[in-house]
Formats: structure tokens, sequence, C-alpha cells
């Protein structure tokens, strides 16, 4: 239900969008171009100019609209393929450059939560942030024992301006689910839900470092990515202390190449970090925009990628993990056969589904894109027909997998950006068939039995008592089967005599129903009679009394 501060919220949206001019931009798009000569007609637009570029106006726009709407910003700044490029250089700051917060205010949140002087802490606090986000900023500092590190400060007051948002997406979600007609399938209040956890996730620092410090441990030593190392004692939920590191932002695609860096094995090298990520470890960075990487370009013809910014890490649950690694293989092996039953096994489309239809579907979007560079490919336009696609046969959107097809799309854009080259099939299908092997070959049943050999270990001296436990349980389960067999045959018994005993009331009943009509009958006067009543009555009443005698008997 919308409410009153609903209504404002939107109100100020408006009053945003009409403050830096995003009237004539919304007026230009192919939804609304045939009404743009009503702009004509705003009173605005006749006492004043624009000013700035549409690019610079959409990015102080989202800036103004706060955090969230920073998130979307960054999301786009990554699709050049989806966006002008001014609109995508100007949303590029976005990444790391949002207007920061004054430094007393990170100064007073540091000694909040220490609960002690900010110089009780660290030698040496630069006020002006190193980077600036929309949820935190960062500043450079030193440690009383030297080490130089980073600082990283929640954004005063981001709670109640998170929360006011999400109030908003809350009830338009709901509008939607309830009265959209694709409500039911795209499932909006669960997207949003998700996206809200992950959110508040970001807010707590805490889990922030704890994030990093296991991703460290998964790329420990990996010629591929280097996680700098988090100072827990130092760290509190509003206030993380990690390493300082030095590297190129990955959105500097000159200096990498003045430094000669090889673009094309540090593209590769991102897919195999993604791949590896999701389907080694099903622990990934989901919020790989240009601002969070970094690059070490000590060794340029074999570089390594820096990450920064662990608030948003994405898992999978076993059972959409397997799914979807299948999904994967069978894609990349254009076996669009499998990826349809894989899609009805996992119940991500109804059980009724028509596996050849949907196949032949998947098999019209998918087959076009194979054999073409990323340059030629955009990962947007195909998942957008492979939804308009899914919605023919009624498949459900699954919240839980949204953050990885954000990160595959934010994979993507970097690629596009560092060599549009790359042929991401040829780079990730090696991973996808290694990690099958490891999940279903002989290496899968060894692992499993390596894991599973310290239990065995601690369990063996308990086994001859559990198997003579189990012995005996075996013969009292034996003994009250054939206790229960002999109460079946008992009872299969009294049920076969009461169905004779009935049968033979039935009869007896019946013979002297016969008796007494031939009593009263006029037409047996040729029989022979014995006190005025023919012989025969007495017999059938006889023989009938005789059924019911035996048939009560029986049943007593």
């Amino acid at each position: 239900m919308i409410r009153p501060r609903h209504l404002f919220h939107l109100a100020r949206i408006n009053l945003v969008l009409l403050r830096h001019g995003l009237d004539e931009v919304i007026l230009a798009t192919r939804l609304f171009r045939p009404f743009r000569w009503l702009g004509y007609l705003m009173p605005w637009r006749w006492v004043r100019r624009q000013q700035g570029s549409r690019g610079a106006r959409i990015r102080m726009a989202l800036e103004d609209l706060g955090p969230l709407f920073v998130k979307f910003g960054q999301i786009l700044s990554t699709r050049r393929d989806l966006l002008p490029t001014d609109i995508a250089d100007e949303l590029s700051y976005l990444q790391d450059r949002v207007p920061p917060f004054p430094a007393a205010d990170a100064r007073r949140i540091i000694e909040h939560a220490y609960g002690q002087p900010l110089d009780n802490v660290f030698r040496r606090f630069d006020d002006h942030p190193i980077a600036s986000a929309s949820i935190a900023q960062v500043h450079g500092a030193q440690l009383h024992d030297g080490r130089e590190v980073v600082v990283k400060v929640v954004r005063p007051d981001i709670d109640r301006i998170i929360n006011r948002d999400l109030d908003l997406m809350r009830t338009f979600a709901a509008l939607a689910q309830r009265y959209w007609p694709l409500g039911r399938r795209l499932r909006p209040l669960e997207v949003v839900g998700e996206f809200e956890k992950n959110l508040h996730d970001e807010l707590d620092l805490m889990r922030e470092a704890a994030n990093a410090s296991q991703l460290r441990r998964n790329f420990l030593d990996s010629p591929h990515l280097y996680v700098p190392e988090v100072f827990f004692y130092e760290t509190r939920r509003d206030v993380m202390v990690m390493e300082r590191i030095s590297g190129v932002p990955i959105s500097n695609i000159p200096e990498l190449k003045a430094r000669g860096v090889d673009l094309q094995r540090l593209a590769e090298k991102g897919v195999e970090i993604f791949f590896t990520q999701v389907f080694r470890d099903s622990f990934f960075h989901a919020d790989m925009h240009p601002g969070n990487i970094f690059v070490d370009t000590t060794h340029p013809d074999d570089p390594r990628y820096i990450a920064v910014d662990f608030g948003i890490i994405g898992t999978l649950n076993p059972v959409d993990h397997r799914y979807l690694a299948e999904n994967f293989l069978a894609f990349f092996n254009r076996d669009y056969r499998r990826v349809a039953e894989l899609h009805v096994e996992s119940g991500w489309v109804p059980a009724g589904t028509r596996v050849d239809e949907f196949e032949a579907a998947i098999r019209t979007v998918c087959e076009p894109i194979f054999e073409r560079p990323l340059k030629d490919i955009s990962f947007g336009a195909v998942l957008l027909r492979l939804f308009q696609t899914g919605r023919r046969f009624d498949m459900e959107i699954q919240p839980q997998l949204v953050l990885l097809q954000k990160t595959l799309l934010n994979i993507e854009g970097l690629g596009r950006q560092l060599y549009p080259e790359l042929d991401l099939w040829r780079t990730a299908k090696p991973h996808m068939e290694r990690w099958m092997r490891r999940q279903l070959g002989f290496e899968a049943v060894w692992n499993r039995v390596r894991q599973q050999a310290p239990n065995w270990g601690e369990q063996l001296p308990l086994l001859p008592g559990r198997t003579l436990r189990a012995m005996d349980d075996l013969a009292a389960v034996r003994r009250a089967l054939e206790q229960q067999q002999v109460r079946m045959q008992e009872l299969e018994y009294r049920m076969r005599m009461t169905a004779r005993s009935r049968t033979g009331i039935v009869a007896g009943a019946t013979l002297l129903l016969m008796a007494t009509l031939l009593i009263g009958s006029d037409g047996v006067g040729w029989l022979p009679e014995a006190g005025g009543i023919p012989l025969v009555s007495w017999l059938l009443a006889a023989a009938g009394c005789g059924l019911i005698l035996l048939g009560w008997l029986r049943t007593r």
C-alpha cells in the first residue's frame, strides 16, 4: 500500500530529476519520444537553460538520490555496450569518486567505534579520502608499528537513507507482484528482499572483513588474484582496517598499455577467477565493478588482479551449484536439450513443459552467439531474449541467482574494455570440465573418502557394539513382524468366517420369506400338506431357521 511518505519520496525523486534537467533525457527515449513536444509546455524550460552534459546531469542526479541509485549507476557504468559513451564515462565516476563526507565526521565515527581518541590507534590518519563510494569512504593511515593501511568508514546516517529507499522499493515490488501479469514469474518481492539482504550485509564491515579473509584464504599464493590482509583487531562494524595495496585501476587502460601489460592474458585471467570462485569455492566477489579492481603490473606478461571491497559476496547452495554447472557445461557444448531438461529437473520451469519446444527456443537465442568474439556479443541482450523466451514457458526468476547474473555482466563489461577479442567459450569451458571431473569422476570419490576418513576413524572402534545392537534390533523387528503376521492371519480368518455367517443368515432369511409366501399363496393346493400348510413350506422354514441358527453360532 502506498503511504503518504512514499508520495513525498516520489515527489523528491521527481524534483531531483527536474533540478538536473533530466526531463529532456526521459522524453528523448523511444517510449516517450512521441510526447516530446510536451516538454516545450513545461514552465521551467521557459526561464532557465540546462548546464552541463547529459551524462554529468545523470551522474549528479544519482548522487543526489542516494546510495541505491548510485549502486544502479555503478552497474550501468560497466555496460558500455548498452550506453552512449558520454553517459558511460560520467557514470564511471560513481565507482570510487562519489562526493566525500567531511573528514571530521569520519574521525568522529572512528573514535566512537574505538571508544578512544583516534591518535591512540593510528600514528597518522589522512583527512583527504583515497576513494569515496555510495556506502563508505576510504582514508589512508599508518599503524603505530609502521604498517601502511587503509581505513574504511561507513557514511553517517546511511542506515536511515537506505531503509527509506528500500521501503519504497518494497512497496512498488508488492504492487507489481499483485497486479502486474508478470509479477508471479519475476517475483519482484523476493528479488528486492535479496537486494535488501545484500545491502545490509554491506553495511556491516565486520562481515565484509570476514568475507575478505575467506577470499584471501581461497586464493592464497594464487598467481591470478591477490586479496589484501584484514587487521581484525582494529576492525569494527562501522570501521574496517586492511593492508594498503598499490596497483593500476582496471579502468585505466592507457596506463596498463603503457606498462606493457598483456591485456589478453589479463582478460582470460578474469574469466578464470570468476569461474574458479563460482564453481570451485561457491564463494564469489559479487561487486566487481572497475572501482574495486586493480592490477599488479610487477610482471606485465603475467599480470595479477587485486580485489578490494568485499561487502557483497555471493554463494550458491549445493543444488543450485550443481545445476548451474551442468547448465554452463551443456551450454558450452551446445547441448540445448540437456539445458532444457536441467531447467525442468531443477524446477525453474513447470514440470509439464515440453522439453523439445523449450530446447528449440533456447537454441534460437544461443546458437547465433557462438564462434564470435566478445566485442560482437552482448550478454545483456542475450539475457533479455532468454527472459523473453522463458516468459513463454512460465520460467520463474531465481532470486538466489540474481547476484551471479549481475557479476557475470560485470565480468563481461571488464572483458569488453580489456580485450574485446576474448573468446569467452574457449577460456571458460576447460574450467567447467575440470569442475565436473572433480564433482563426478574418480577425483571426486577420492576427495570424499579423504574428507570422511577422520570421521570413519573415530567411528570404527564403536562399530562392533553398534553391529550387535543393530542385530538385536533386527531380531526384535523380525519377531514383531511374525506376531503381526499371525494377527493378520487371525483377522483374515475371522473376516472370512464372518462373511460366511452373514451369507448363511441371509440365505436362511430368504428361505423363511419363501416359506411365508407359499403359505399365503392359493396356487399350491396340489402340494402335500401337514396341518393345513403345504409340506414344502415347512421344509423351507426349517432349512431357513437352521441356516440362521448356524450363522448366529459362527458369529458367536
